[in-house]
């Protein structure tokens, strides 16, 4: 699950400012809070009460499509003719495929990319659980990623800081606004493995030594 939070709309309104026709882009894939054609209109109904109430009004149309981060299809689904630019609904992923695919104009965000993770139920707290590191170690450590889960991203057990199962760093929860509304402490990741692998009567995985993390694998931008 990708997650993504609004940009403000005096933001967006500085992006379009120098354009009349404006197309919305709502992407029906992965992103939390959902990012289709209803949010897409919505977006281009305030963006054009807005630039109206500016005295500069953008005329918009929204639309929305299944990925924008897949490059097959995107031509035969979105049709920018007639449209000074685009403003995309998607992740950061999705925003850079539009450019390269209609390279002829610009398509701006609509949203900051700020997670990736599980959520626990429908509109539920979300977990950040995966870094995508190109390196799995979750065969050794009882499906947990230390790499995520530990908020130093140790590799071989636990720092001192952990007391009680409990990691010594305080972690904000925010609301979809970007509202700090409770903080707490993370079960220690390494913790949790231990007590996984106890489980699963393998803590002869939890003793063995592991290299310190290859960050070759992962170094901006990857291609596969």
């Amino acid at each position: 699950m990708i997650i993504t939070k609004e940009k403000p709309l005096e933001e967006i309104l500085s992006f379009l400012e120098p354009y009349r026709k404006v197309l919305v882009v709502g992407c029906d894939g992965c992103v939390q809070p959902p990012r289709g054609l209803r949010e897409a209109e919505t977006y281009a109904s305030l963006i054009e009460m807005a630039s109206k109430a500016r005295g500069k009004p953008i005329e918009c149309k929204a639309i929305t499509v299944s990925r924008q981060c897949c490059e097959e299809g995107l031509p035969n689904w979105v049709k920018p003719d007639g449209f000074e630019a685009m403003l995309s609904m998607a992740c950061g992923i999705g925003v850079q495929v539009m450019n390269m695919i209609f390279p002829e104009i610009p398509t701006y965000p609509a949203q900051n990319t700020v997670f990736m993770g599980a959520e626990e139920k429908r509109e539920g707290r979300m977990y950040e659980l995966c870094r995508a590191c190109g390196d799995c170690i979750l065969g050794e450590t009882g499906g947990i990623c230390p790499r995520t889960r530990c908020a130093k991203g140790l590799m071989n057990g636990p720092c001192g800081g952990c007391v009680g199962g409990k990691c010594e760093v305080t972690v904000e929860i925010k609301n979809w606004k970007g509202e700090v509304i409770e903080e707490v402490q993370n079960d220690c990741a390494w913790y949790l493995i231990f007590e996984r692998l106890r489980t699963l009567g393998r803590i002869d995985l939890f003793r063995k030594l592991r290299d310190p993390t290859d960050h070759s694998i992962w170094v901006p931008p990857r291609r596969i």
